[in-house]
């Protein structure tokens, strides 16, 4: 299906039109993703995928990816095998992982990328998970940059309370109560996105459990990985009301890409004349309209890094 949009864009008032195509892909483990393709119809500017966090669909970037379209963009959304649209079982029966995502998902959606549009510069923007499972993908070596959004570690010991205690609850608890129950975690009953394959939610567990968050699994779980090789010019934006994402667990994630040539930028939401950001709302349309700079920084990051 083919949606063709005409609209202006909150950001900047101009308006600009681009395609809206909903394709499936399948990753090396012959499973079916549900994707999106933002086409512009104004001159390529360069080719971005979006890569969601933990539990979160494609459509809650929806609002973004249409902006950065409407910027002269190409971009790619996606659900996650085992989310949204991307569940073609009983979710029970789901052996996807966090791992999986990283080393099959993430390279699929990249590799559809290069096919959709050739010819230009490959960027990822990563929101939480999205950005911290980049160091699975082999072909990672095709990025140009990364811009990645309250993307940390998740370490629980960390975080401070009362956030913290709810963590502890969250993941010690209900994680490992739903899975034994049946068979996945429901974590939309604790707001926390849409109900995750039991691998997944597991891994979720023991990596925010640990420092590192992913390197605990190294030649453990994992033994074919590739942080060390990630060289890629990366933003790091994250909000000083995020309890998840603050300076410690960016740091702490930051540490496991000791090659990355990375910056970090921590914003204030008082700097832009809002009341929150935390981990989730910089995506928002609304939030954008009121300080459309924030959104800015990543167009202006993602031209400064194109062809």
């Amino acid at each position: 299906m083919t949606d063709t949009i005409a609209h202006p864009t909150e950001i900047n008032k101009t308006i600009e039109t681009f395609s809206k195509e909903s394709l499936t892909i399948l990753t090396e483990r012959n499973r079916p993703l549900a994707t999106t393709l933002y086409r512009p119809q104004a001159k390529l500017k360069a080719a971005v995928m979006i890569a969601p966090a933990t539990g979160i669909k494609q459509q809650f970037y929806h609002s973004f990816a249409s902006y950065l379209a409407e910027q002269g963009f190409g971009v790619l959304t996606f659900d996650n095998e085992g989310i949204g649209d991307s569940l073609t079982c009983p979710l029970a029966k789901c052996d996807a992982s966090l791992i999986s995502w990283g080393r099959h998902d993430l390279p699929a959606v990249l590799q559809t990328l290069q096919d959709e549009f050739a010819d230009t510069s490959y960027h990822l923007i990563g929101h939480s998970a999205g950005g911290q499972l980049i160091g699975l993908m082999p072909n990672h070596e095709a990025l140009t940059s990364v811009f990645n959004v309250a993307c940390s570690s998740g370490r629980i010991k960390n975080m401070t309370m009362p956030y913290r205690a709810k963590a502890m609850f969250f993941m010690d608890a209900f994680i490992p109560v739903g899975n034994l129950a049946l068979g996945y975690t429901p974590s939309d009953k604790m707001g926390m996105g849409e109900p995750l394959p039991r691998g997944v939610a597991a891994q979720w567990r023991e990596w925010c459990n640990g420092a590192g968050y992913i390197k605990t699994a190294f030649g453990k779980t994992i033994h074919t990985q590739y942080y060390d090789e990630v060289t890629t010019p990366a933003l790091w934006l994250y909000f000083s009301d995020d309890d998840i994402a603050n300076d410690k667990n960016v740091a702490d994630m930051l540490r496991v890409f000791p090659n990355m040539a990375a910056e970090k930028r921590r914003v204030e939401p008082a700097e832009f004349g809002l009341d929150e950001i935390g981990h989730m709302k910089y995506f928002s349309r609304k939030l954008a309209a009121k300080a459309p700079a924030l959104w800015e920084m990543a167009t202006t990051w993602l031209t400064q890094h194109s062809d």
